[in-house]
């Protein structure tokens, strides 16, 4: 109830603040695990990433928001889990791949770290696209939150990694992730007007 709230809350604040627009929304299947792979310009990219969907999306954050003694509580609610910074324990791995196990949706910046352009993908997005069953969807984030400015958050379709599942070379990984970050960037560079 609480997530449906808070997303309702912030779909009406990003319309007026942002003029937020939605495409390819219909590219996010209804049932079954989801992986949403997006750039990353600023802090509010989950929330932009998230909001327009109807169904609950969840995100790694960092362990030091968990210790904020209201965020805390809060993101926690709101489906965050946490991870340490420098790297992905053991216990986020298991966290990620349950929840898209369980059919639900993940959303991640494969770069894992925010950048005004795209930049190099990290493995950890590839890993639990081809330990899990999910669907992965490229995501585009374009604007930079200036109030008033038009912000828009497309939704590409599916990529298919199936090629690389049967792969036992040691570059499938970065081959994996060289796909998800190729997809991103044509969704970049055809809808950055």
């Amino acid at each position: 109830m609480l997530y449906k709230t808070v997303r309702m809350i912030l779909r009406f604040l990003y319309v007026l603040i942002y003029r937020l627009k939605v495409v390819g929304k219909s590219n996010i299947p209804e049932h079954g695990g989801v992986m949403l792979c997006s750039n990353h310009v600023n802090l509010l990219d989950p929330t932009i990433v998230g909001i327009p969907l109807d169904r609950q999306v969840h995100f790694m954050a960092k362990e030091e928001l968990f210790k904020i003694p209201v965020l805390g509580k809060l993101i926690v609610k709101l489906g965050a889990f946490p991870v340490k910074r420098g790297g992905v324990s053991k216990e986020s791995i298991r966290n990620t791949i349950k929840i898209l196990n369980e059919g639900k949706v993940f959303g991640i910046f494969p770069e894992g770290t925010r950048r005004k352009s795209l930049g190099v993908g990290k493995k950890g997005a590839a890993s639990f696209a081809l330990r899990s069953d999910a669907t992965v969807v490229p995501v585009a984030i374009i604007g930079n939150y200036t109030p008033f400015r038009k912000m828009k958050v497309i939704y590409g379709k599916p990529v298919d990694l199936s090629e690389f599942k049967e792969d036992s070379s040691g570059d499938r990984l970065e081959k994996a992730t060289d796909k998800i970050m190729s997809n991103i960037d044509k969704l970049l560079k055809s809808n950055s007007s």
